[in-house]
């Protein structure tokens, strides 16, 4: 059983970066379903520590078992054959053109379209390394710091990670053109 503290501290140090964690597993995982199930087992494993402590920087913590979340559960779930992949790019366009309201031409959504599954595929071909960190860093806009703690690697690393993860990307997509 939680203790109300532990409660409370989910509430406060989880809660407002639920939407990053999602993020996070659904990049890593490829599949949304996938992603909740991830996110929820890393709330239940992130509201257990915190009967213990409160954390000092809740975001980078929270990724880091949000992390940790999605490598278990691949290795319960996965064959080690398959290959990460997602399309949550995708996802939050739709989003954006509903909340707009403007719709852009046909011509303009084919070619939006077609850029956003090139980046998106590039992405997902990435190393799962280089991936989390352009993710983290791209995406959920942590600092080098952050992505450190969250990966439990040196920032020096962290550095390289994106560095050749972009290196890659371009070299991806410059192909593709």
């Amino acid at each position: 059983m939680t203790s109300e503290t532990a409660r409370r501290r989910f509430s406060e140090q989880v809660l407002p970066h639920l939407d990053d964690a999602y993020s996070l597993a659904r990049w890593l995982a490829g599949d949304a379903t996938d992603a909740e199930d991830i996110v929820q087992e890393a709330c239940l494993r992130a509201l257990k520590a915190l009967e213990a402590a409160p954390v000092e920087r809740p975001r980078p913590w929270l990724l880091a078992v949000v992390r940790n979340a999605a490598y278990t559960w691949f290795a319960r779930n996965r064959p080690r054959a398959i290959v990460l992949a997602g399309d949550a790019e995708e996802a939050q366009a739709h989003a954006d053109a509903l909340e707009t309201g403007v719709s852009p031409s046909p011509e303009a959504a084919l070619i939006e379209a077609a850029d956003r599954a090139s980046v998106t595929t590039a992405i997902d071909d990435l190393p799962l390394a280089f991936k989390e960190t352009l993710v983290m860093r791209e995406i959920s806009g942590l600092s080098y710091r952050d992505i450190s703690e969250a990966t439990g690697v040196p920032i020096g690393t962290v550095m390289s990670r994106l560095a050749r993860a972009r290196t890659l990307l371009i070299a991806k997509l410059g192909a593709a053109s």
